[in-house]
């Protein structure tokens, strides 16, 4: 346990400005749901704000997480299976970015959720963890699996950018075979970068549900050049994808509305009439699913997004803003939901999808029905 204290005071230190320390080692330190309820209950007028926000949130998270868990791992499963089989109306090429995309969701929510948030919201559980000494290893395939996520959905909106603005690049980019090459280079290059998480953290776990949810080498607190590599991870992730998927969609939208104006004054805007383009028609449900999923990532993402900047800047002796950390918390929360939102994002914008959906879920009650029958 003394490694552990130690890490929560130095969590109070360098993060807890806002907090009283009296009150947040105490929070830290709750065991259960009926412990923090009792605790906010009895002491909510002695609490800060700030105190009293994190608690009501971890409360809801020791619900939350574990009904995000049970949702997200069959969600992107069934999301997988429908997709592979190629019955949703969507070109080769599509289909691997969102397979792929779906394989990335499902890893982080076991990876992150399952094994790293529902073990620090029931702090029972994380007492199991805390004598595997994986941490590090658990960082980087957590990492990995993270980055993919995220540059699996840039890569998509990159290749929808091309297919709708470049149609000379279009025949030879928009290809399955380029998609997998695409998502393989991704996923090595996510690995190598991750790998230095290994390095960077110790073999032990925290009670922190910071960033460095391990221990951190002693190297890493006092050397300017791990402080640089941290950094960095956190400027590819998740700050370039996020510019990348905004300005993307910017010219997209760009494209769509001059293309769009163009079209119609040949198709005789000038007569007065409005007949129904199917090739319009075709582009906008392509274009649709597109700023879904694109807009998805942007909303879920923003605030986890600004929270690891400030938090990186604190670190690196920019004390002007630091969050409090129970909006890091909210963070969490958003981003680990869009890892389990897409499926139902396909089942909107996508009639067959949703055709595909309807099969899979009766698929189970007619075996049953078979069975009870003979």
């Amino acid at each position: 346990m003394g490694h552990k204290l130690r890490t929560i005071d130095w969590i109070v230190t360098t993060m807890g400005h806002n907090l009283v320390t009296i009150d947040w080692n105490v929070t830290t330190m709750g065991r259960s749901f009926s412990w923090d309820f009792d605790y906010l209950s009895a002491n909510y007028d002695r609490l800060r704000l700030a105190v009293r926000i994190y608690l009501a949130l971890r409360i809801i998270q020791k619900i939350y997480y574990p009904i995000l868990a049970v949702a997200g791992v069959p969600v992107n499963l069934v999301t997988i299976v429908i997709l592979s089989r190629g019955k949703c109306g969507l070109s080769k090429c599509v289909t691997r970015y969102l397979v792929a995309m779906a394989a990335a969701d499902l890893l982080v929510v076991i990876i992150d959720l399952i094994l790293r948030q529902i073990p620090i919201a029931y702090y029972e559980l994380l007492l199991l963890l805390d004598n595997i000494p994986v941490c590090n290893i658990h960082a980087v395939l957590l990492y990995a699996a993270t980055d993919c996520s995220v540059w699996f959905t840039v890569t998509f909106t990159f290749d929808r950018f091309v297919a709708i603005c470049c149609q000379k690049l279009k025949t030879k980019y928009c290809t399955e075979k380029t998609a997998a090459v695409v998502l393989g280079t991704v996923t090595v290059l996510s690995c190598f970068k991750d790998i230095t998480w290994y390095f960077m953290l110790s073999r032990w776990y925290t009670l922190g549900n910071v960033p460095w949810f391990c221990d951190g080498t002693s190297e890493v607190y006092i050397s300017g050049l791990w402080t640089a590599i941290e950094l960095l991870h956190y400027i590819l992730n998740p700050c370039v994808p996020f510019v990348l998927i905004l300005l993307l969609n910017v010219f997209t939208v760009r494209h769509i509305l001059v293309a769009s104006r163009a079209r119609r004054r040949l198709r005789g805007h000038d007569s007065g009439e409005n007949p129904r383009d199917p090739e319009m028609v075709s582009r906008r449900k392509s274009i649709i699913l597109l700023f879904v999923i694109s807009g998805n990532f942007i909303l879920l993402w923003a605030l986890f997004m600004m929270c690891s900047i400030a938090q990186r800047m604190w670190y690196l002796g920019y004390m002007s803003f630091e969050p409090p950390l129970f909006v890091l918390e909210i963070g969490f929360m958003l981003q680990l939901l869009s890892c389990c939102t897409n499926t139902c994002i396909y089942a909107v914008s996508q009639t067959k999808f949703r055709e595909q959906l309807k099969n899979v879920v009766k698929y189970p009650m007619t075996i049953i029905v078979k069975f009870i029958k003979n």
